[in-house]
């Protein structure tokens, strides 16, 4: 089936009592054992609503299985934490997730295990490998800079030596990129964002082969981070429609981009599909959609940051992304305000720098509210 099909169809809960199209919400946190190996727990990962979601996903990165979790950081510290122990080595982008760096300089050395940075390059990815490296972990388009790393020639470096891939899949969503076909062996995701795409669930996956998923699981059961069934429930419903908001996204997305790179007020956009920018060989390799996320940075010269977002009208300031509403925000306040100035100004993070996570309304009408908003 084609990506649209496995979207509405894979995965649903065949109900043969009421013959219902739609998976039932299984609210039971208790079920009977008798006569049965294997019975579902909420904390086990196994009931009816978790697994809807985990085919459905599976089939759209086609992995063998997953794991549903509470958050998507969830998912990603279970899955390092299910193939790594003390005394092991560690390898992410320097430019990962800020939940997810944050994670390993806070938690993984109180634990013995030891993490080392790259830049978003292959070959300092595979530089920064030891003979301890159990486990790499990389993000691609980065955030919020756009930035594009060669994810085959990861994923197979890493296979030759043994050590677990793993790549948070969030922006791209299994609609623009399936990294699981490029070689990686874990594919992340935060649901919270373009899987459920109403601003409403948090929630986060880990899909992945059937052996590793059983490690993860063992994990995950330790752990805790378990989803309910109502909330699953709403996130299967959600994915039904998942490749017709990103695809709807993604052509918005590059229609601002264009509109941005030509605007006087505009010093730099970050898009992969932009024939300029330094990651679009690659990205037009690796990913069939170039994405929904882009960031800017404003001449300040022309236009001060603080006055163009406190002018825009559709576009809405807000935190989180992926979302069918289009939202902006500044990550030198938001998601980068906690690293100093020095820092921020070496990863190119200025206090000009907008991420942008575009919705679904009508191209004009955003073009629009940019070009208003962007007058000085």
């Amino acid at each position: 089936m084609k990506k649209e099909t496995k979207c509405v169809h894979t995965g649903s809960y065949r109900d043969k009592a009421t013959r219902g199209i739609n998976t039932p919400i299984f609210t039971s946190s208790s079920y009977e054992y008798l006569d049965r190996e294997d019975f579902p727990y909420p904390r086990y990962f196994n009931t009816p609503n978790q697994d809807a979601v985990v085919r459905k996903l599976s089939a759209l990165e086609e992995a063998e299985d997953g794991v549903l979790f509470s958050s998507g950081m969830a998912a990603m510290s279970t899955s390092v934490m299910s193939f790594t122990r003390s005394g092991d080595h560690v390898v992410m982008l320097d430019a990962l997730y800020g939940g997810t760096h944050s994670f390993a300089t806070h938690l993984l050395d109180r634990i013995g295990i030891d993490c080392s940075f790259s830049a978003t390059d292959s070959d300092d990815v595979c530089g920064k490998v030891n003979d301890r490296t159990k486990v790499i972990v990389i993000e691609s388009p980065t955030n919020p800079l756009l930035d594009i790393i060669d994810i085959g020639k990861v994923a197979s470096f890493a296979k030759k030596r043994g050590i677990t891939t793993i790549i948070d899949n969030t922006f791209a969503t299994p609609v623009n990129q399936n990294p699981i076909k490029l070689g990686i062996d874990i594919v992340v995701h935060s649901g919270t964002k373009y899987l459920g795409g109403h601003s409403d669930i948090c929630c986060g996956i880990a899909v992945t082969s059937s052996e590793k998923t059983r490690q993860i699981r063992t994990a995950a059961r330790h752990l805790g981070g378990s989803l309910n069934a109502t909330t699953c429930y709403l996130l299967e419903r959600s994915l039904k429609t998942l490749n017709l908001r990103v695809e709807r996204q993604t052509q918005n997305a590059s229609r601002m981009a264009q509109f941005l790179v030509q605007h006087k007020t505009v010093h730099r956009v970050c898009y992969p599909g932009l024939k300029g920018f330094r990651g679009h060989e690659i990205a037009r390799a690796q990913m069939s959609g170039f994405g929904a996320m882009l960031s800017f940075e404003l001449d300040d010269s022309h236009i001060k940051p603080s006055a163009f977002v406190r002018k825009l009208k559709i576009i809405r300031p807000a935190v989180s992304l992926g979302g069918v509403e289009t939202t902006i925000c500044s990550p030198a306040t938001t998601s980068h305000a906690k690293i100093s100035a020095e820092e921020r100004k070496r990863v190119g993070i200025t206090d000009s720098l907008f991420r942008l996570s575009v919705g679904i309304e009508h191209v004009d009408d955003l073009l629009a509210d940019l070009d208003h908003s962007l007058k000085p």
